[in-house]
């Protein structure tokens, strides 16, 4: 596991050098700047093409954003076209940095987005529409808040219908632990979209399974670190009455092999969530029992590709039906069964991709309760 510890270090690097830059005033829009200088340089006439994120140190917001540049290499365009607005999952310095980028170039913005939680997603549409520019979401928003309520502008929202995959994973877990014993949670950001939905099919699947106790439910915050802490916290809480751990990302699920390594335990029954490429390898030798893959590679390009070609005026977003304004983006189980075989097609290289086939992967329009 000696990749685990060497993310873990990494993490802390990266943090201590955010830290860094801001003592010395460079971040928000200024981090950009000083990152991407041609970017920074553009002329003004053309469509500046954006990715707002939280921290590309992450493996799935890695392949969200390499999934950007892919589709900006697809215009005969360089990498250091895309410009990256890192938000280090601050809500306020996201859409700082968004309404500093559209002060800038104003309307020749097509921006891709994860505004971070829910309550950010109003204010960030609200800017880039106030700018005349153009916004493509993904993952959170609320459930009040439509692309076709802006016209043109807010162009597209794609979240992933996360309560069913998740039920998925707990039964593959509960089916391990023999249909007993206590059972822990670690959940995303209690605002997020996926985390809630992720949590409610953990839930889904206990009701099947009368013999499995749970033991707590804790946020994690996404973050390897974090969950470290949380499931050291739980190990010296419950002890041996832990006999299973639900994750609700893999970045998560890295922090708590390692907090049961640190204390001898090797073979506790773990499932995660996201597919990314170490997850899937830690699949593969049983160390994982199952996550749950959303491809984010393709939803990194294609949610650039769309807000790109709506600014360019390549297709008319206010034209197209409501299925494919807002739309469930693809996820696939990953079990111990299939994950060789999954690694070879998804992990081992990157399938190529027609970034003007906007919902070929869709899973359909959203659905609201």
């Amino acid at each position: 596991m000696s990749f685990i510890r060497t993310y873990i270090e990494q993490q802390t690097i990266n943090r201590r050098n955010l830290l860094l830059m801001s003592a010395y005033g460079l971040c928000g829009a200024a981090v950009t700047s000083a990152i991407r200088p041609h970017a920074a340089r553009a002329a003004s006439s053309d469509t500046q093409i954006a990715w707002s994120y939280r921290d590309r140190t992450n493996p799935y917001w890695n392949a969200i954003v390499s999934g950007g540049n892919a589709f900006v290499q697809s215009l005969g365009k360089p990498e250091s076209a895309l410009i990256n607005l890192i938000n280090q999952g601050s809500s306020e310095k996201s859409l700082a940095d968004i309404q500093s980028l559209l002060s800038r170039y104003g309307s020749n913005v097509a921006l891709a987005v994860d505004p971070n939680d829910m309550p950010n997603c109003r204010p960030v549409v609200e800017a880039v529409s106030k700018a005349q520019a153009y916004a493509s979401t993904i993952w959170n928003k609320t459930d009040d808040l439509h692309p076709w309520d802006f016209g043109d502008h807010y162009v597209s929202h794609m979240t992933w219908s996360d309560v069913g995959p998740s039920e998925q994973t707990a039964r593959v877990l509960f089916e391990a632990m023999g249909g007993k014993g206590g059972v822990v949670h670690l959940g995303g950001i209690s605002s997020n979209n996926p985390a809630i939905e992720r949590l409610a099919g953990f839930r889904n699947a206990l009701k099947a399974y009368p013999n499995i106790e749970l033991l707590a439910v804790q946020a994690a915050d996404w973050d390897t670190q974090k969950a470290n802490q949380v499931m050291s916290g739980f190990l010296t809480r419950y002890g041996d009455a832990i006999k299973g751990v639900h994750c609700a990302s893999d970045t998560m699920a890295y922090g708590v092999i390692e907090a049961l390594r640190a204390e001898g335990i090797e073979n506790m029954p773990i499932v995660s969530y996201d597919g990314n490429p170490q997850a899937v390898d830690l699949v593969t030798k049983g160390k994982i029992l199952a996550t749950v893959f959303t491809n984010p590679y393709w939803a990194g390009g294609i949610t650039a590709s769309l807000a790109y070609y709506a600014a360019t005026g390549v297709f008319k977003p206010s034209a197209e039906p409501k299925e494919h304004r807002e739309f469930y983006g693809p996820t696939t189980l990953v079990t111990t069964k299939d994950a060789r075989d999954f690694k070879a097609k998804y992990i081992d290289t990157n399938p190529k991709y027609d970034w003007k086939n906007f919902w070929a992967l869709s899973g359909g329009q959203i659905q609201y309760k």
